[in-house]
Order: structure tokens, then sequence, then C-alpha cells
């Protein structure tokens, strides 16, 4: 397994190497904005069901999907309302993470089998990852703690094997701060179903439609 340092070398030959490893349907360890997470390729199905049996994950439960920029929304999400394009606009990147429908179609399963005709996303502001989903396109993640135990905000934390993970891309110990709000515009009623870095009053304040309950 490589360990590689973000904090020194060339950052395209690092992105560079993440995305082939993905590419070959590998798992690999980066950082986010405050702790780092598991990532592989939404679109590699077996890469994303050794991502949920790394955490332990229980079945049904799904990764979340990371794309670069809210143009790549269309591709991958159906009925976006404009309340919810201006929240991408104000918040993304950031912590703003959407509940949204799939397109149908699609050639991925997060971990739900697709049963759950929802899925969550989300345009980060960590650099790194950023730049990895503009190259490599929409990334599945979840945290790289074991389900249901605390986010990894040190990289001497991780313990994983050479099998189980290609590399870990490293940026040292990252600042802890709040997850990320999420808003559900999966269902009939948009809805605030949990406060984090962006407050309820930011988001109604943007899309007055969206239910703060």
């Amino acid at each position: 397994m490589a360990l590689i340092d973000l904090n020194s070398g060339n950052q395209s030959d690092h992105i560079a190497k993440a995305a082939a490893a993905l590419k070959d349907g590998y798992v690999i360890v980066a950082p986010l904005e405050n702790s780092y997470a598991l990532v592989a390729d939404a679109f590699f199905p077996d890469a994303v069901r050794a991502l949920h049996v790394l955490r332990g994950d229980a079945l049904g439960v799904a990764a979340q999907v990371l794309i670069s920029s809210p143009a790549a929304i269309d591709g991958i999400a159906r009925e976006v309302s404009d309340g919810v394009r201006s929240l991408m606009k104000n918040f993304w990147p950031g912590l703003l993470s959407l509940n949204l429908k799939p397109q149908r179609g699609l050639n991925w399963d997060l971990g739900d089998s697709q049963q759950l005709d929802s899925f969550s996303v989300r345009v980060p502001a960590a650099e790194f990852i950023s730049e990895l989903a503009k190259v490599h396109g929409p990334l599945a993640v979840a945290s790289a703690a074991l389900a249901g135990k605390s986010a990894i905000s040190d990289p001497s934390k991780l313990n994983f094997s050479d099998i189980e993970v290609a590399a870990i891309f490293s940026a040292g110990p990252l600042e802890q701060g709040p997850a990320s709000t999420v808003v559900a515009c999966d269902g009939d009623t948009p809805r605030i179903v949990r406060i984090g870095a962006i407050s309820a009053e930011q988001i109604t304040a943007i899309a007055p439609d969206i239910s703060a309950q």
C-alpha cells in the first residue's frame, strides 16, 4: 500500500495516481475538509461494495457521491428544483449535502441496490478530492472510520492493509469541524434533516420553500 504525502511532491502526479487506482477498481483513502474518507469510483460496483465491507456497513447503506461542480448534477440527478439549484450556487463547494433522486438508468450501486431512489451528493471544498472528482468523475465516499465510530482526522489512526486499500493520500492531521448540513430534496416537501456547518436560517434565506422541520 502506498502512503502518499499530499504536502510534498507534485499535486498533479498525486491526482493521476489516485485516478488510476479508482479506474482499476481499487479503494483509496483521501482527506475531505475535516476527516479522512474511503473513496471509490461511483460507477464501479465491486469497489463500492469493498468500501462498505471495510467499514462494516449494514446491508442497504448507501455511500455519498462527490462531484466536481454543480454542472455535473444533471447527469446523475433528476427533478432538481430552482430552489435546490440556488442552494448549490450559494453553498457549493462546501458542507451542504443534498438528498436527490438519481437519474433513471444509472449504472451504479451505491450500496442500496438502487432501491432507495435517493442519494446524497455534494461538491467538496477540500482541494485534493475536488480535483480528483474533476479528473475522474463522480466519487463514492464514506468515512474511513468503522460504521458507528467517530470520524478520523489524524491519518496515524488509519488502519488498513495493503489488500484493503491501494493508497492512503495524507494531508496530515486535519482540523476538526462540523458535519455537513443535509437537505432532503427527494420527496414532496424539501426539508432540512440535519443541521451542520450551514444553519437553517442560511438555508431558508436562499430557499424559503424548504422546511426547517
